[in-house]
């Protein structure tokens, strides 16, 4: 029996490669003869980079860039085994995850570091970028990744700006004379999987700014600086870019990477699954196992288990999820398109204990879900 495992990353746990290996080996224990394909997937978040790199052949690179709020910061990306494509995940240089909860403040944090990224990986040939946009600390429209690439922010009187969201509203011209890269000759997808608008009441700084650290205050300036900027982001490209879907993505990177880069926004779980080969795989396949950390009612607003369970389905492939925290009813399971669903979980533990037990947990859950597919094929014998 040919099994597919195509599983997101665990969160704080494993990420989808080694979740995807826990598996395989535990379904080894439980059906001899068992033929285990690993296939890691990302949904356009945090690890997506990484699932790319490993299914295109290639490797990541490890730079010094800077953080959000301009220190110094290792981050990696990875680059395709032909070199002609570069998977960034923002969050790397320029997530909330860099910053202690004091440290947050959206006024002043910044792309910038995400545009060193990017730049790196074009100075080394790279073709074409694919953006995953999410976990941000920012709320800067994409000014700093610009500023990376030799985009120059200029006030009412000619002085340079430093990039920053506190800054947006004071942006009188946007200067593209310095850029560094011939921007035109190289394609960018960015991966985006919110449909917020740049600014308003859905959008970046209304939304999501008070997760990043804003008060009340600094909502208010960031909303108004957003609605500036964007007039200038339009005058830039000559396209309306602020109320597209997604232009709102991570503090406004969404509608910057239209404007500054050309790029085209993306389903996250779509996209990986196109680049992937993920439809490929999958007909090779007589059961899909999936998973993430929490499986609940979002997860059938989307989520790469969805769009995993919903692919199978599609082919008649059953499809079976494990997960840490299994919080959805047979009704969901079947919207999501499951057949099953098993919280690895053995007795109740703390989060500390369900983190470092990931690994174990899920090979001996695997291992049971294989004990009932080898009572199914008996059955069918």
């Amino acid at each position: 029996m040919k099994v597919l495992m195509a599983s997101d990353a665990f969160k704080d746990g494993l990420s989808a490669p080694e979740v995807c290996e826990a598996v395989a080996r535990g379904l080894k224990q439980g059906l001899a003869g068992i033929e285990p394909l690993v296939f890691p997937l990302g949904d356009g978040g945090e690890g997506t980079a990484e699932v790319l790199t490993y299914h295109s052949g290639g490797r990541m690179v490890s730079l010094t860039v800077n953080d959000p709020l301009y220190r110094t910061v290792e981050a990696s990306y990875g680059l395709s085994g032909d070199g002609k494509t570069a998977y960034i995940e923002m969050a790397a240089a320029s997530g909330l995850q860099l910053l202690k909860p004091e440290e947050r403040d959206p006024l002043n944090t910044s792309t910038y570091g995400t545009g060193e990224l990017m730049r790196h990986a074009l100075e080394q040939g790279a073709q074409r970028i694919v953006l995953c946009i999410g976990g941000s600390a920012t709320n800067d429209a994409g000014m700093g990744m610009a500023a990376a690439l030799g985009y120059r922010f200029l006030d009412e009187s000619g002085e340079l700006l430093h990039a920053k969201g506190e800054h947006l509203g004071t942006v009188a011209h946007i200067d593209k004379s310095h850029l560094a890269i011939d921007l035109d000759q190289v394609e960018f997808i960015t991966l985006c999987d919110v449909d917020n608008p740049l600014y308003g009441p859905n959008g970046a700084a209304r939304v999501f700014a008070r997760q990043k650290g804003a008060d009340d205050a600094a909502v208010e300036l960031l909303d108004e600086g957003l609605r500036s900027f964007g007039e200038k982001l339009e005058g830039l490209c000559g396209e309306a870019v602020v109320e597209v879907p997604g232009a709102g993505a991570a503090g406004g990177l969404g509608a910057g990477s239209m404007a500054f880069l050309g790029a085209h926004l993306q389903s996250g779980i779509e996209t990986v699954m196109e680049l992937s080969g993920f439809t490929e795989a999958l007909e090779t396949a007589e059961v899909v196992i999936t998973g993430e950390g929490q499986l609940d009612a979002q997860t059938k607003g989307g989520k790469l288990v969805k769009g995993v369970a919903g692919a199978a389905r599609a082919r008649g492939i059953p499809a079976i999820a494990l997960c840490g925290s299994l919080l959805a009813g047979p009704a969901e399971l079947d919207e999501i398109g499951l057949d099953a669903a098993f919280a690895i979980q053995n007795r109740p533990v703390t989060l500390e204990q369900a983190l470092a037990e990931t690994e174990e947990r899920l090979e001996a859950t695997a291992a049971m879900v294989a004990r009932l597919l080898a009572v199914g094929l008996r059955k069918a014998e």
